[in-house]
Formats: structure tokens, C-alpha cells, sequence
């Protein structure tokens, strides 16, 4: 009987990762990979970088959509993880406590303040937003739940009637009644649905994820005012912006928020275990919980599991020692800075927009030069555009960026906080140059041709 080993497996099978994923997962996201020139099979990563089978090193400006904070495959988080492998702790008792779950709950309560004083485990972002739904329905005796138009809150039942983009939802109906949307930074609109005084939560993103909006001046506090004016639990979803993504531990504090609810996960991982948090005030667990017949009205089977809270204490640590944090306000500027003269040098460029190493560009059509062919291309495709500076961007300059939506001629960034000036300089630079290129006629013509051609086969 031999031993089992990961690396012989690994070895004895390396090169079939898109075949094998193609054959057993996802045939489809294979397809999209190799249509925009994303195949490829990649052999490890560090930090900001990772690395194809050729040893070619691509900058991940991507981060995992957010997930590595700390960067890839950081050590002193794998330091953590193999120390507590090495303990050989109690793990899940179900009926009994152990103590790293209350460490990092101490943690994540002290750093969030204000109301916050309890903390309920989960195993990812959206499942946060699930019990997040679940509990401030049952503490309000309220069933319905408001977001934002164009809000993400994960792709679950619950997270996905809360979800405000047709893409994700619109195949999925009907939803779970009780859920609606208000546009975002509209606080009248909000106020009329409020009034009612039936809705259980406001679920809101202090920054829209999807192409990094963020909220007009005044509108979270005032969001927050009548939340509390009728009766309403303000919750704030940072799985994409808690720890460190904006400049600060949380993005609501940018705003002097003391929302009833926080939504966490991504970073809290380490980009290792995934691991998932609701934060909340005491007066909402204690409606919820209010018994010894209720101890269990709510959990997960794996959260909060041994090694996802050693990642997310290593992980605190490390956003502490390294100064990530503060290293993502001042790299957030230095981003700003070289990027948003783009508006001004490319009339493709429409918006730069951002906070911390949460970034995004938006581009449009121009008020000269090419307005018919980008025309051409947007009835092709809305959001075409983006796609022609995001490939070259990889596959020219071994940038890893997303297009940050359906539809939306947006690319934004979530890079690992690790990134360095010079990261930040080769990105811009070849941003640049990208936009260059692909706002030429010529190059225009040729992609509103080939879009034309995919649209008539398509039909």
C-alpha cells in the first residue's frame, strides 16, 4: 500500500487543466477562456505575480476577484496553517467550544467598533449575506429585505434576490418574494420604501463592487439616519471592501458608519481556507438567540472550522505587521494620480474612478474620431470596448485585469495589497499604451467587423 502524494499526482497529470476542467466542471468557462486568450496553464504565484508553464510572470491585478489581500501563497499564512495542522487541536465539537474562534471574533469586533459586538461564522461571502437576511428578518419580525440597483451580494437563493443584476438573476425567477431594489445614492426613493416601516434590513455595499461606484457625498450617513428613523437594520456588505481593500480596515469607516450588520469574507481567508463572517450588534443576535431552546437557531456544518480561524488571525496579523492597510490608501492615490489623466488624454476614457486599490476605469464613446465604429461595436456588444484593452493587457503586457460587468464598458482592479510603486507603474504604463492601440480607427474597424460576424452567427 503506497502513501499518498499530492506532487506525484500533480506531476503525473501537469498540462491537463483545461482539458480536465472542460471534461468535469465548466466546458463553458473553458470556451471563454480560450476565446479571449485566458488559456493558459499556469505553474505557481507569489505574492502579486503568478507564473505560467513557460515561467512567464504575469502581474495579478485581479486578486482573486479581492480573495488575496496578502498576497499568493503568503508564507507566514502557510506558517500558520501547517503550526495549527502541527497542534493538532480539538476542531469542531458541535456540542463544545474551542478557543481560536473567540480569538478571532475578539478580533474582528474590536476592529470593527462601534455597535458591532457579536460575530457569527460562515464559509464564504455570500452565506454571510444569507444569515444576514435570515437573522435581521427574524429580529425585526419583518419580512422585507431593500438593496441597491446594480448591487452584488453573492449568487445563493437569498444573496441572489438580493442581487440587483439581471444577468445573475434574470435566468433564476422567481426569487424569494420580499426583496427590492432602490437606486443607489437615492436617498428620497429610499425613504418612501422605509416609511412603511415592514422592511426587515437595508443591505447595501458602501462601494458597488460591479464597476467600483462609489456612493455620493452624504448618502451612507443618510442611509444609516433613516435606517434608524424606521426601524430598519443597516447592513453593510464588505466582503469585496472589509480588510484594508479602500485604504481603511472597512470602508464604512471612511464614512463614520455604525451600521447593525457587517458582511465579511475574501481577505479574512488568506487567500487559503475560506472562511466567512456576519458581524452584528447585540441587540440583533440577542432577538435571534434569545433562549437556551435557541442556541442553535442558526450555523454552518465547516465554520468556524480550526484552520479558517488560523488564517483569519495569521491573516489579521499580517495586514498589521505589514502596514497593508495603509499601504493601500497610499498606493490607492499614487494609482489616481497616474491614471486619471487619462480622461483628459484619451477621449475613449470616460471616468477613473476609485478608492484605495479598489479601481476602475470606464470608457465611452468619443465625441470625435471613431463614433460610429464604436457605435458599431456597442450594438455588437454593449461593453465590447473593455474587452479590447483587457486582452491586450494580458495576453501583450501579462496584466491580469477583469471587465467588471455584463454589458458595461468597464475594467476594474482588486489587486492583492502586496503590490508594489513599481507594480502600480507597469500597470498604468501599460494601460496606456493599450488604450492607444485600441482607440485607432483601424483598430475599431476590425473589432466592429469581427463583432458583427459573432453577432450574425449567433443568429
Amino acid at each position: 500500500m503506497s502513501d499518498f502524494s499530492l506532487g506525484e499526482l500533480l506531476d503525473s497529470r501537469r498540462g491537463e487543466d483545461l482539458d480536465l476542467w472542460a471534461q468535469t466542471i465548466n466546458p463553458q468557462f473553458v470556451r471563454v477562456l480560450r476565446t479571449i486568450g485566458f488559456d493558459r496553464t499556469w505553474a505557481r504565484a507569489e505574492g502579486a505575480y503568478l507564473y505560467d508553464a513557460d515561467g512567464t510572470r504575469y502581474l495579478d491585478m485581479l486578486g482573486g476577484f479581492g480573495m488575496y489581500g496578502v498576497g499568493r501563497n503568503n508564507p507566514r499564512i502557510r506558517a500558520a496553517l501547517v503550526e495549527a495542522l502541527e497542534l493538532e487541536t480539538p476542531g469542531m465539537l458541535a456540542l463544545g467550544t474551542t478557543l481560536l474562534p473567540g480569538l478571532l471574533a475578539e478580533a474582528l469586533i474590536g476592529l470593527a467598533g462601534g455597535r458591532i459586538e457579536r460575530c457569527l461564522f460562515t464559509s464564504s461571502g455570500t452565506e454571510s449575506v444569507e444569515s444576514a437576511i435570515k437573522l435581521g428578518r427574524a429580529a425585526t419580525k419583518r419580512e422585507r429585505v431593500l438593496s441597491a440597483e446594480h448591487g452584488y451580494h453573492g449568487l445563493t437563493l437569498g444573496s441572489l434576490s438580493a442581487n440587483g443584476n439581471t444577468e445573475f438573476t434574470g435566468r433564476f425567477q422567481p426569487l424569494l418574494p420580499g426583496f427590492d431594489q432602490v437606486p443607489f445614492g437615492d436617498l428620497g426613493t429610499l425613504e418612501e420604501q422605509l416609511r412603511r416601516e415592514d422592511v426587515a434590513l437595508f443591505l447595501v455595499e458602501p462601494i458597488q463592487g460591479k464597476g467600483i461606484h462609489l456612493p455620493p457625498d452624504g448618502y451612507l450617513e443618510g442611509a444609516q439616519e433613516l435606517c434608524r428613523r424606521y426601524g430598519t437594520l443597516f447592513c453593510v456588505d464588505e466582503v469585496m471592501t472589509g480588510f484594508g481593500r479602500t485604504g481603511r480596515m472597512f470602508a464604512f469607516q471612511h464614512w463614520g458608519l455604525e451600521p447593525d450588520l457587517v458582511t465579511v469574507a475574501k481577505t479574512l481567508s488568506g487567500g487559503y481556507v475560506p472562511v466567512g463572517a456576519l458581524l452584528m450588534a447585540r441587540s440583533v443576535h440577542e432577538a435571534v438567540f434569545d433562549s437556551m431552546s435557541h442556541a442553535m437557531s442558526h450555523g454552518s456544518t465547516f465554520a468556524p472550522n480550526e484552520l479558517a480561524m488560523a488564517a483569519g488571525l495569521a491573516t489579521l496579523h499580517e495586514l498589521r505587521e505589514q502596514r497593508l492597510v495603509e499601504e493601500s490608501a497610499r498606493l490607492g492615490e499614487r494609482l489616481l494620480e497616474l491614471t486619471r489623466p487619462l480622461v483628459e488624454e484619451f477621449e475613449v476614457v470616460r471616468d477613473v474612478r476609485g478608492l484605495g486599490l479598489a479601481w476602475a476605469i470606464e470608457f465611452g464613446e468619443p465625441a470625435r474620431g471613431g463614433r460610429r465604429t464604436y457605435r458599431m461595436i456597442e450594438r455588437a456588444q454593449p461593453g465590447l470596448f473593455a474587452q479590447l484593452v483587457a486582452v491586450p493587457l494580458f495576453t501583450k503586457h501579462h496584466i491580469l485585469s477583469q471587465v467588471a460587468g455584463h454589458d458595461m464598458a468597464v475594467i476594474r482592479i482588486l489587486p492583492p495589497l502586496v503590490v508594489t510603486d513599481g507594480d502600480v507603474e507597469e500597470f498604468a504604463d501599460a494601460l496606456r499604451a493599450t488604450i492607444k492601440v485600441a482607440q485607432r480607427p483601424r483598430t475599431l474597424t476590425k473589432l466592429a467587423l469581427s463583432a458583427a460576424s459573432s453577432a450574425v452567427s449567433r443568429r
